[in-house]
């Protein structure tokens, strides 16, 4: 295997950043994996519960998602456990090709016969049986490229326009692609990450406020220039005006949170996952949890997803203690990216922000949001292992 790294990267010289590594025992942060593996748990049992009916409807067996999570699992687990063994450097030296790859499978997935059709969206690039949603890819890739450019530019973007103008061209063409898709909610974490990102850098506040109002102009115009946008837009504000239609989803999703009371009506005994709630194992899973689990269940959720961002972000300042910047804006970008879907997923099921079609990261059901999440975990370890063993 290693003439075959060789091959590969001998010309990028990442041949040196693969093979040179030290021997020491890796250091791994264990209140990160503590709290990794309860949301991949709580996520597995509501998978479940929330999918059994549609499963024995459709397969004719009740665990159909539910088995095809944990082999999802088990697969992130072992992926995860070959990527903490890479050094950062590798992926701040393979960054721009990560986007570049990206942009590709971008466009490949618009190519009728390449790109999987489903409900409407063309967002996943079948493989066999299975499907890569292109854009829990590219939240990757663009959190990894974007780390590195602040880095060799960390200067510019501090100073000048240029500097802070320059990647946002190039978002821009992503945010078009994934646009053409449609995914407006993937679209919406990306350019809120970079952002972030951004100022997190140091970026000049005008410049930031400026970026900011062009952004969500821009995002404003795209949403109220498409029909089917704006409906999805607007319909959360008013869902019962058009409760069957329009609403239907965000009314049945209330519906879930109302029966859920304080502490639920029991786990298993959703009435709303019997074919009323849409999605429900997938976008709306944090519904059919605040209705068997109610209000005690919500906190749950919600509190172990402040204790892994705020985890999260905390190595990034430990990285940042020792001037490692590539890895302390990589886990404040990895950070961000979470805690935004988590929160506009919990916000859309509650019914206070618009449908964005987001699944919530390590519980809702798919095989794309699972492995890209735990391989950007497994990043996370290994800048905790790196902090520790420079």
């Amino acid at each position: 295997m290693a003439h075959v790294f060789y091959a590969l990267g001998r010309d990028l010289g990442w041949v040196k950043i693969l093979v040179k590594q030290k021997t020491t025992a890796f250091i791994y942060d264990y209140w990160l994996l503590l709290i990794v593996f309860s949301l991949l748990a709580f996520g597995l049992l509501m998978v479940a519960s929330a999918s059994m009916v549609i499963s024995d409807k459709w397969y004719h067996t009740p665990f159909h998602f539910f088995s095809r999570q944990l082999i999802y699992i088990g697969l992130a687990f072992i992926l995860g456990l070959g990527v903490t063994r890479i050094p950062l450097l590798f992926w701040k030296k393979i960054g721009p090709y990560l986007l570049l790859a990206g942009l590709f499978l971008l466009i490949m997935v618009l190519v009728p016969g390449i790109g999987r059709k489903v409900n409407g969206s063309m967002r996943w690039i079948g493989i066999g049986p299975f499907g890569l949603q292109i854009s829990e890819f590219v939240k990757l890739a663009t959190v990894i490229y974007m780390s590195g450019y602040l880095v060799r530019h960390q200067e510019e973007v501090r100073t000048s326009f240029t500097g802070f103008i320059k990647p946002m061209l190039l978002f821009g063409l992503v945010a078009i692609l994934l646009l053409l898709e449609p995914d407006f909610g993937a679209t919406t974490v990306i350019m809120i990450t970079i952002l972030g990102m951004m100022f997190l850098a140091g970026a000049r506040l005008w410049q930031f406020i400026l970026l900011v109002v062009l952004v969500g102009g821009a995002l404003a115009l795209l949403a109220i220039s498409s029909p089917y946008r704006l409906i999805r837009l607007t319909t959360f504000l008013h869902p019962w005006a058009d409760q069957f239609n329009t609403g239907y989803q965000l009314t049945q999703s209330l519906i879930a949170f109302g029966r859920g009371g304080f502490f639920g009506v029991g786990l298993g005994n959703s009435i709303q996952k019997l074919f009323y709630l849409p999605e429900a194992h997938t976008d709306f899973l944090f519904a059919v949890l605040s209705e068997e689990l109610g209000i005690v269940g919500q906190l749950a959720v919600i509190g172990l997803f402040t204790c892994l961002v705020a985890k999260i972000l905390s190595i990034g300042r430990l990285a940042d203690s020792i001037d490692n910047k590539f890895a302390a804006y990589l886990a404040y970008g990895i950070g961000l990216w979470f805690g935004l879907q988590a929160m506009i997923n919990i916000g859309v099921n509650a019914g206070i922000l618009p449908t964005k079609g987001l699944t919530l990261p390590f519980m809702s059901y798919g095989g794309s949001s699972i492995l890209l999440n735990c391989i950007a975990v497994a990043i996370l370890l290994r800048i905790y292992h790196e902090v520790f063993n420079p």
